[in-house]
Order: C-alpha cells, then structure tokens, then sequence
C-alpha cells in the first residue's frame, strides 16, 4: 500500500468536517435522553387542574404522561390517557420527587443520591438550594456541591446528572466557607487601616498656643476668719 493512502493524524480538520462532527455530538448527546425528560424538569406541579378545577381535591395536578409530554396532569385527566405511561409526582420539603419504583423503569439513575420518604425510595427531580457545608463532608454533587450521603453517589437529582454528564459541562469554582469568611476577614481589617489612616490624614492638628504671652494667675491665699471679741 502507498504511504500516501495512510491518513495524517496531524491532518488539519476543515471547517466543513468540523461541523458535521459538531452536528454529529450535539445529535449524540441529545439522543442520550429520553424526549420527555427536559419538559418533565421544567414542568410545575401541584396547581389545580384548570379544566377539572373545583371538582375535589383529586384535582391538583400531580401527574405526567411520557407520551404526551404536555402538561402536568390531575387524576381526572388520566382518563384520556389510557395505554400511556404515566408517572406520579410527589413533594418532600417543597420539592418535587418521584419514587425509584416508577422511574427506574424508564430512566437509568444510577449514580443519584436516593432518599427513603414514607418507607419508600425517592430521588428529587431538580437541583435544590445547598445548605452550608458541614464538617467533614467528603463526598458533594458534581454540578452543585451539595453533600452527598454515600461515595458511590455523584449527583443529588435527575436534573443535575444531565447536566453533570453533558460533554459542554464546565464545573463552577467552589467556595468553602473557610474562603469566605477568611476573603471578608482580610478585606475587613483592610477597610479598617485605611480608614483608620484617611482620618489620621484628613483630622486637622490641634493648634499650639504661644507659651510666652499668656499671664499667670495669682493663686488667692488661704481665708482667716476675724477673731471673736
């Protein structure tokens, strides 16, 4: 064979070839996930159904249906939803949640950090607010630092493992507490000296009297009572 046919791997890629396999990641990445997943994290839940509203309190929309991808959905609605998966949507501290059972069936979670709410497994479906750090925690999620209960976790929702595990995934720069109270400490004293020096710098200097045109006072002599006659 010709040395000519072998391929340069210094090859400079064309613009052209290069958009084709950006294209060609881009379709990779989005066909990594389900159709349904995206509008699932970005629906609200648990507001009232608005064409079965008032009707009980079986109205609150708490449902989803994987094939239609609409609309959260109440259990009125399910009725014109038969044959579809269906998942439930439930809350833990004012977020939302869905049991293992029902999603590992038609998403792979592994990785994401599972909680046991009313004897049963869950995992949140988005990021959540992280509290302040604690001592000695080891173990965080890799998008939003949020600790972790075990090692062999890497996220802490749905919503983060899809962005953990996106090739355009940059992590942010964590900052313990450590760093900002010792960044507030030195910017503090900092603020003090200068403060301290503009007014040693901006107090005008007491004036100096002349010492030797100022008249001393006489000190009055101790009173003698006038004797008794």
């Amino acid at each position: 064979m010709a040395i000519g046919d072998h391929e340069n791997p210094n090859q400079e890629i064309k613009p052209r070839n290069r958009r084709i396999m950006e294209a060609g990641e881009l379709e990779e990445e989005q066909n990594q996930w389900p159709s349904w997943l995206k509008p699932l994290l970005k629906e609200h839940f648990f507001g009232q159904c608005q064409f079965h509203h008032g009707h009980s309190s079986k109205s609150e929309c708490n449902m989803y249906c994987l094939d239609c991808t609409n609309n959260s959905l109440c259990s009125f609605c399910l009725a014109h939803h038969n044959g579809h998966r269906t998942i439930q949507i439930r809350r833990s501290s004012y977020h939302d949640v869905i049991r293992v059972n029902e999603i590992q069936k038609y998403l792979d979670i592994s990785s994401i950090q599972t909680f046991v709410i009313n004897s049963a497994k869950v995992v949140f479906l988005n990021e959540r607010p992280p509290p302040k750090p604690g001592k000695g925690v080891t173990n965080t999620c890799e998008v939003c630092y949020r600790s972790l209960q075990d090692d062999c976790f890497r996220f802490c929702s749905i919503g983060c493992k899809v962005v953990g595990t996106s090739k355009s995934f940059k992590k942010r720069v964590k900052h313990t507490q450590i760093e900002t109270e010792d960044s507030s400490n030195s910017s503090g004293i900092s603020g003090i000296e200068n403060n301290s020096s503009n007014l040693q710098s901006s107090s005008p200097s007491p004036p100096q009297l002349p010492t030797s045109g100022l008249k001393r006072k006489r000190r009055k002599g101790i009173p003698h009572r006038a004797p008794f006659r």
